[in-house]
């Protein structure tokens, strides 16, 4: 699920950290890192968990249709098919999942209110209505409305509010979390260990940011003695503090990463600052790692390993 853009985010936003605090360990850092890492996986777990637990309420919306004294049409005819259906049960029936929610606790707090809530808020759209009117719904059309579900809550001001109280890295790994969401929601109904692909089990990911962590704080200065000279008409003690941050991962790569492609490593800090930094900083940064790429490679400092890796 981590792309390499997600772990130099996580990386940079740790870096941060430590320029504002410079007494934390490094020991600690690493371990920050890791748990980020996880803290990706968990908030998947529990979005996944939050959908069942709406789905599973149209249970008790047929219990409560069926009590009425004098049901309409749509109350006779209604079927709690959002939770019964045989993709959605695959989940609630998959132990493992459930032993893994129960593990990173994601139950805890829940409130009721907002699980109605939601459902209610999800029973008012022409998706699930028209779902509940389908004679026989196949497998796609059950898988369907799953997905429809979930597009509905991730657009939902309450269930983004959940996620953030829970997980303060909801916005830096949204995209990330939904696509993992839509793709399990996709290939219902889940089989075998589904979760085991979206775990942060990549290790190349995972020891290129740690890597890229510990290279970047222990050639700090050395990183910062290789930008200054390019800044030109720029006061090094101007420059944004998370700017210098992204220009020292850049370089650290350029230098210590073989197989990442300067092209890439370019590409990747400039986007990263668009959301991550002021207006100017994309061309800042475009400009500076252009003139640190020509003086690298120059020198011959700049070894890549395959053919078109440095361009």
């Amino acid at each position: 699920m981590l792309s390499r853009r997600s772990v130099r985010i996580k990386v940079m936003q740790l870096l941060y950290m430590l320029n504002r605090d410079e007494q934390i360990a490094f020991t600690d850092l690493v371990k920050d890192y890791n748990d980020g890492i996880w803290k990706t996986y968990e908030l998947y777990i529990f979005q996944l968990h939050l959908l069942l637990k709406v789905a599973q309420f149209a249970e008790k919306d047929a219990a409560t249709r069926s009590a009425k004294l004098l049901p309409g049409d749509d109350d006779r005819s209604f079927t709690p098919r959002l939770y019964t259906n045989e993709c959605t049960q695959s989940l609630a029936n998959h132990v493992v999942f459930l032993n893994i929610a129960a593990k990173y606790k994601v139950n805890e707090g829940l409130d009721e209110d907002h699980i109605r809530t939601l459902y209610q808020a999800f029973g008012d759209t022409d998706e699930y209505r028209n779902y509940l009117h389908m004679a026989e719904p196949a497998l796609e059309d059950h898988k369907k409305i799953l997905v429809d579900l979930y597009r509905f809550l991730v657009n939902h001001d309450l269930f983004v509010e959940m996620s953030e109280d829970r997980y303060n890295n909801w916005q830096d790994d949204e995209s990330l979390v939904t696509g993992a969401m839509k793709k399990t929601l996709k290939v219902m109904p889940v089989q075998g260990e589904f979760y085991k692909e979206h775990e942060p089990a990549d290790e190349t990911v995972r020891e290129f940011g740690e890597q890229l962590l510990r290279k970047t704080c222990q050639e700090d200065l050395a990183l910062f003695n290789e930008i200054e000279p390019t800044l030109k008409n720029w006061d090094a003690d101007r420059v944004a503090i998370l700017d210098m941050i992204m220009l020292k991962m850049a370089l650290c790569e350029l230098l210590h990463f073989p197989t990442i492609p300067t092209k890439v490593t370019l590409n990747e800090y400039v986007e990263i600052s668009k959301s991550y930094s002021t207006d100017k900083s994309k061309d800042f940064i475009n400009g500076i790692l252009d003139r640190l790429m020509k003086k690298l490679i120059k020198e011959e400092r700049i070894v890549k390993e395959g053919r078109g890796l440095i361009e």
